[in-house]
Parts: structure tokens; sequence; C-alpha cells
């Protein structure tokens, strides 16, 4: 007898969680290489302010999205080498909640890096990031690039290339996400009117629905193959 979904989901999420709570280290890398890029930029950009603070935003995501493959990597070469993802192919749970409580725990993972990156990086390019049409689009766009990574990460964490393998993979395919996150962080940091910019965080939003529903009717295939 199959196990509930949505406590099949749960049961996964929370398996992460306290395995990240155990190790510290998925997060701890996320973060050291969030904190390292930001760093970096702010070092390039320190002799032209007025450009700093109009690439800010194309720098979260930048920093956001390499830091989400890292861990990505890093999330399914550990279920790998424990064998524990071949033991939740074999419980009697539904193979898309296998891919939800796999999504779960990727989101949160990228989503507590990039909310933790917003105050650091309002001091260090000294601008206002804590904003909550801004939280909204980090929000929206991190879940469109854990949707594609999850699926992704599955594909290529067999692989003997993975590591250069998956950001090959994603991030071509996660493009809408990327230029719909960056063109409406950006408007939303210009202070721009609300209808120069919207409509990019309505178009996020319609790509995260488009990609869960393609990876969730994908998943199972990917993971018989």
């Amino acid at each position: 007898m199959k196990t509930p979904f949505f406590k099949a989901v749960i049961a996964i999420v929370r398996k992460d969680m306290q395995a990240e709570l155990r190790s510290r280290e998925l997060l701890s890398s996320m973060g050291m290489f969030a904190l390292l890029s930001i760093l970096i930029f702010s070092f390039a950009l320190q002799l032209d302010i007025v450009a700093r603070q109009e690439v800010v935003g194309g720098v979260l995501w930048v920093t956001v999205v390499f830091a989400s493959i890292l861990g990505l990597n890093r999330s399914m070469a550990t279920e790998r080498e424990g064998s524990s993802f071949d033991a939740l192919l074999l419980a009697p749970v539904d193979r898309a909640a296998v891919f939800f409580g796999k999504l779960g725990g990727n989101f949160i993972f990228t989503l507590t890096v990039g909310v933790l990156l917003l105050p650091l990086m309002s001091l260090l390019y000294n601008i206002v990031l804590l904003n909550g049409y801004l939280l909204a689009t980090l929000t929206l766009g991190t879940l469109g690039f854990s949707i594609t990574g999850t699926l992704l990460a599955t594909m290529t964490v067999q692989t003997r290339a993975r590591e250069s393998l998956l950001p090959i993979l994603m991030l071509p395919i996660a493009l809408p996400v990327l230029l719909a996150s960056v063109n409406a962080s950006s408007g939303i940091l210009r202070a721009a009117p609300l209808g120069d910019w919207f409509a990019w965080l309505q178009i996020l939003g319609a790509v995260d629905v488009i990609y869960l529903a393609l990876c969730y009717l994908l998943f199972g295939y990917v993971i018989e193959e």
C-alpha cells in the first residue's frame, strides 16, 4: 500500500532538513560561495558606483543561480553516494511525491541563501534590497531554478561529469526564469512604475507553472532511464 502523497512529500523534505542540520554541509558551501561571489563583484565594481547600483539585480541572480547549481549537485550526489535515492524509489510512494519532496528541500535551501544575501548586498552595494516585491521575485525565481534543477540534477547525477554537465544543461533551459527575474528585479530596484516591470513578475509565475507541469510529467521517465 502506497504512502499518502502529501505525507510522503513532507517526510522527504523533513529527511533533507534533518540531514542538513546534522552535517551543515550544503548550506555552508552554498553560503560561502555566494558570499565570495558578491564580494568579488563588489570589488570589481568599486570604482563605478552608478554601474554598481544598476547591475545589482543581475549580480544577485548570477550568485543565486550558481549557488543553486552547487547545492543541487551536492544534494543529489549525497543521495546517490548513500543509496538513499534508490531506497526512495523502492519505497511504496508515488514517484511524483519523490520529485516534489526533493524539490521542496532544494527550494528551501536555495531560498534561504538568497534571503540571507539581501541584507549583505544592501550593506556592500549601499542600496535597499529588503523589499516585498523583490522578496516575491526572489521566491518565484528560486522556485523556477529549483524545479528545473531538481529534474536535471536527477538526470546528471550518475554521470562522471555531473559538476560541469548540470550547468551546461540547466542554464539554457532556465534562461526564461533568469530573464524574467533579472528584469523584474531591476525594475523594482530602480523604483520604476509598476507597469514597467510587473509583467515580468507575471511571466515568471507563468513560466514556473509550465516548468512544474513539464517536470512533473517527465520525472517518472527520467528516473526509469
